[in-house]
């Protein structure tokens, strides 16, 4: 990013952070600060207020990972004519972002996964873009999507589907040896997938993952389990 706002000097590059529920307001992270920290999303802007909350909705400290809260008179009042999704959305006049984030000391939001893409593995919590990243990492490695597949003890345990690049063999034992000593063990997938066709995706490019998760999770996938 250094070079990038060395190199253009018409244009910097910056970064923000909203969505329909805040009318596209929320932090924003532009010049000197964007060029310092590239995977925040800036600060929220005044009146705006940002708290990371664990699921019990109490207030998180700073550096621990929850889900980012948003409140001022930004936000929308409800959602037209559905009092549930408006109830679970909207708690004392907080707006719950559906995102797991974090703010560092100085109120910078780093926002690093989706709440539903969160596995609970034996009460750990395990953020499936933290092991994605990890998992790209592999020189081998074209595609990878992480999702959680059930289990009777643990209630959820870690599986990864990974496409490998074009003419490339990569395999689970591979994979666990790269990985050891990068994340946590219970971070690492006991499942594995090696595909050699695109993973499924959505309209929007996103991975299918409950598809994959249900087709892990009835035996219709070849999987590799340590």
């Amino acid at each position: 990013m250094a070079k990038v706002a060395e190199s253009v000097k018409k244009g910097q590059p910056q970064l923000g952070y909203g969505m329909t529920e805040t009318n596209a307001f929320g932090p924003a992270n532009r010049g000197a600060d964007y060029t310092s920290r590239p995977t925040s999303t800036g600060r929220a802007t005044p009146p705006m207020k940002v708290e990371i909350r664990d699921e019990n909705l109490r207030a998180l400290p700073v550096g621990e990972r929850g889900e980012i809260w948003f409140f001022g008179p930004m936000l929308i009042r409800g959602y037209w004519n559905k009092p549930e999704a408006t109830a679970e959305t909207i708690v004392d006049g907080w707006l719950r972002s559906g995102d797991v984030g974090r703010l560092d000391d100085e109120g910078f939001v780093y926002v690093e996964d989706r709440v539903k893409d969160m596995i609970l593995r034996g009460g750990e919590n395990v953020y499936c873009a933290e092991v994605e990243s990890a998992i790209y990492e592999h020189p081998a490695v074209h595609e990878a999507a992480v999702f959680g597949v059930p289990h009777d003890r643990l209630g959820e345990e870690v599986a990864v589907a990974i496409r490998p690049n074009d003419g490339v063999s990569l395999t689970a034992a591979d994979l666990w040896k790269f990985l050891d000593g990068k994340i946590a063990n219970f971070k690492v997938p006991n499942h594995v997938v090696i595909m050699n066709e695109e993973l499924p995706r959505n309209a929007a490019g996103k991975f299918l993952k409950r598809e994959l998760r249900d087709l892990v999770a009835g035996g219709k996938l070849a999987t590799v389990s340590r």
